[in-house]
């Protein structure tokens, strides 16, 4: 069921919880929200899982990579870069042949691929984290009020546009604007949770104390 509110419109489910719209057809989906759609995090694997996972997603819906994430977390040595890296054409041939992932070539060499630029940033001294949060939007660029509507609108921003042409520009592939605004989204660079949504306070709570923390190194 959905409910309005001023402008917006949430789902409401069994549990009286208002949730953004879109996470109420499933319970993994319900999951998803409220565990972590949004939450911040500066962590390497799963930065660089979320990234991969997002190219896979390219013209499928996300639910379908969430019911696959394990099967994808253990055909690519749950997203270990150091390992992916080294991968080769029997490795290709083998998660072609795994009906547990979407086997699409031109992915699963991109992934390869990126985990090979992941490697080249630690070893001039970056990282995969320290990159994908510096395009993170200044606080005033973002409205005050999320709605459906709003949200509706924005598969894309000026901030994922640029993020999109540095990793283009630096060697990765399936990184275009609109899966990078998806990252952006779902790794907590911005919070897109609505307004009502019950997790969006805790959401930017916890967005707030990880870049607290990151100034103050």
């Amino acid at each position: 069921m959905e409910t309005q509110l001023d402008d917006d419109v949430l789902d409401i489910a069994e549990d009286g919880l208002l949730r953004c719209w879109w996470s109420g057809s499933t319970a993994d989906y319900r999951a998803y929200h409220d565990l972590e759609w949004g939450r911040p995090t500066v962590d390497e694997r799963s930065l660089f899982e979320k990234l991969c996972l997002e190219g896979f997603q390219a013209g499928l819906s996300w639910l379908t990579i969430l019911r696959k994430r394990d099967n994808f977390r253990g055909a690519f040595h749950n997203f270990d870069v150091s390992i992916i890296a080294e991968y080769g054409q029997r490795d290709v041939d083998r998660l072609l042949g795994n009906a547990g992932i979407v086997r699409h070539r031109g992915k699963i060499e991109s992934t390869i691929n990126n985990a090979q630029r992941a490697l080249d940033l630690t070893a001039s001294g970056s990282s995969l984290s320290e990159l994908l949060w510096s395009f993170a939007p200044e606080a005033q660029s973002r409205p005050n009020r999320l709605t459906r509507a709003l949200l509706m609108e924005s598969a894309t921003s000026v901030e994922s546009t640029a993020l999109s042409k540095h990793l283009k520009r630096t060697g990765w592939s399936f990184v275009g604007p609109t899966t990078m605004y998806a990252l952006m989204q779902a790794m907590g660079l911005v919070n897109d949770h609505q307004y009502h949504c019950h997790v969006h306070d805790d959401v930017e709570h916890e967005r707030q104390s990880l870049i607290t923390q990151q100034e103050k190194r």
